[in-house]
């Protein structure tokens, strides 16, 4: 202690006043500063160490808070603004946010359309309560490739997807079906869209009343309705999307596959579940039910 505040007051006093004050030797308090300084040097190479590793486990997406929520989670308690200094230092730069035009789906036609029964309302008490779906576009050296996506609500965990080179009801309800056989979620489910004729198509329509799921569907022209799966796709083209150069849709579905199960799934970070992983708020769900 004494040591420690000789050097908080060096500054306002020479260190030969503030030993003798103390009753400590110059060369003990010289002693204990290089032997400190040290260890902090010890201590700042093994943060840097532990940062870029979760930096580069993150595929270059984390911010100071994921990396400082992930080097709590091993026992490591450090400030923001350290974590932050020390990214500086190394270069560590994310992914750069850009704007993407979203694909929207043909709300001009004849079918039946859903009343809106989420309202925006996109917190849920439990998993397999309700999923928001969605359809977005990536770009490949042999033409588009369209992906449809589940998300759970409860979790944002994928749950059901399918890619394919068309935009037909078929892309959305055999994303549907693989939700269906990974979760078999109960009848009430509510599976939310917006009012594509994908959507609303007889394909689609007929799959939900067979299981006693109910349909919801956003305003027209409303996407703030079905804000879940756009933010799943604007993460999806800045994380992934945005450095990849697809020569085949054959290898972009490979790699989304791999994004989506083996990343976003089970280890990425979401700020909106506690910087959790969806598959371990899930776990921590199924323990506390």
């Amino acid at each position: 202690m004494r040591y420690a505040f000789i050097q908080a007051h060096s500054k306002s006093y020479s260190v030969e006043s503030l030993c003798r004050v103390l009753d400590v030797s110059r060369s003990g308090f010289y002693g204990w500063l290089n032997r400190t300084s040290t260890s902090k040097a010890e201590e700042n190479q093994l943060l840097e160490e532990w940062i870029a590793e979760i930096f580069k486990v993150s595929r270059s997406t984390y911010g100071t808070r994921r990396i400082r929520k992930a080097l709590n989670e091993h026992g490591v308690r450090v400030s923001r603004r350290r974590v932050s200094r020390i990214k500086r230092k190394l270069g560590l730069v994310c992914k750069a946010q850009k704007r993407y035009k979203v694909v929207t789906t043909d709300s001009n036609h004849a079918l039946p359309i859903a009343p809106n029964l989420l309202d925006r309302q996109f917190d849920t008490e439990r998993p397999d309560n309700a999923y928001v779906g969605d359809i977005t576009y990536i770009p490949t050296k042999e033409g588009w490739l369209y992906l449809a996506v589940w998300i759970d609500l409860y979790s944002r965990a994928v749950v059901g997807w399918s890619m394919a080179d068309h935009m037909k009801a078929e892309l959305v309800t055999d994303a549907l079906r693989m939700a269906f056989f990974k979760r078999r979620p109960e009848a009430g489910l509510i599976v939310h869209s917006d009012r594509g004729s994908q959507y609303a198509s007889e394909l689609l329509r007929k799959y939900l009343d067979e299981r006693g799921y109910t349909q919801s569907m956003s305003r027209r022209g409303n996407c703030w309705d079905n804000a879940p799966a756009e933010s799943f796709f604007h993460t999806l083209k800045v994380e992934l999307v945005s450095s990849c150069d697809f020569k085949t849709r054959d290898e972009a579905k490979q790699i989304i596959f791999e994004y989506i199960e083996v990343f976003y799934n089970r280890k990425r970070k979401h700020s909106s579940i506690g910087y959790m992983s969806p598959s371990q708020y899930e776990i921590e769900w199924f323990k506390s039910a």
